[in-house]
């Protein structure tokens, strides 16, 4: 397929709408032009654990309208990316399983014969636009930034899903779109840890103390911010930075952006037009140096 429908999922349009609009920005700069499909749903994600075929016929779902309006699929969220990856590829080597889904999906008049591609907004950047082409379009090279990338755990893995495009147990993809603007690349002690954002539902006291140390270590590390690419990964470590900061009498004051966010004020943005005034943790420094 030749175009992209923008899936957003359910937490950026909640949660996330600094990432929503500072990613549309950035493709409209890149002109890239994506569909707005109407009757998008959750993915799945959440059922699949109680309810695995449920989970599927979510996925499917969706799938079979971006295939119906001739779309491949573009999303923000690492774990919708996962699912309907996944979700795309059991239907496309599983003819059996195929059937049945689409025997559900005939009581809501749709069909999904296997077509649609997932790619994630970041991996579209760095496989399709090209980090080459990215610094082509910069205009204001944050040389004065040091950032600390998170990949978060669904943006790579399982590896076997997403073609082996980057290593899972030592990425460099995020690092190199970083590198694009500018901004330098610090890293720190587990880098690759996971955010905690798939067990706050049933184990919050553990979630969020993973939340504590990945970002003590970041903070060790002497960065002005924290880049990433999913949303889930956000609320953990920005929705709830304070938190953690009270339970563990702790101070961070870390800001965390969208990779989207970075980009965009390289392309020349203002920070309002990335979103920047719907991060809950501010920073001085990016400010100052994007005040108007």
């Amino acid at each position: 397929m030749s175009r992209y429908a923008l899936y957003l999922g359910c937490t950026v349009p909640v949660r996330g709408l600094n990432y929503e609009l500072s990613a549309r920005k950035v493709l409209d700069r890149l002109g890239i032009q994506v569909a707005d499909l109407d009757g998008f749903a959750c993915c799945g994600f959440p059922a699949k654990p109680l309810d695995w075929k449920a989970g599927l016929l979510m996925a499917a779902r969706n799938l079979a309208l971006a295939e119906a309006a001739g779309c491949d699929l573009l999303t923000l969220c690492s774990a919708c990316t996962g699912t309907l990856t996944e979700a795309a590829h059991r239907l496309k080597e599983d003819a059996r399983l195929r059937a049945w889904v689409n025997e559900e999906l005939a009581r809501q008049g749709k069909k999904y014969s296997g077509k649609v591609r997932v790619r994630h907004f970041a991996r579209m950047l760095y496989e399709e636009t090209g980090v080459e082409r990215l610094k082509e379009l910069v205009t204001r090279e944050l040389t004065d930034l040091a950032v600390a990338p998170h990949y978060g755990c669904h943006y790579l893995k399982p590896s076997h899903l997403y073609d082996g495009f980057d290593d899972p147990e030592n990425p460099h993809s995020l690092e190199r779109l970083i590198e694009a603007t500018g901004a330098r690349v610090k890293h720190y002690e587990d880098e690759g840890q996971c955010c905690g954002g798939g067990i706050l539902g049933f184990d919050e006291d553990t979630a969020l103390l993973m939340t504590k140390q990945k970002l003590d270590h970041v903070v060790a590390a002497e960065v002005d911010a924290m880049v990433l690419i999913c949303p889930f990964c956000a609320i953990m470590y920005e929705a709830n930075q304070r938190r953690v900061e009270g339970l563990y009498n702790t101070a961070y004051k870390l800001p965390v952006l969208y990779y989207s966010q970075l980009l965009g004020l390289a392309m020349g943005m203002s920070l309002e037009e990335v979103g920047f005034k719907l991060n809950r943790v501010k920073s001085r420094k990016l400010a100052q140096l994007f005040r108007e």
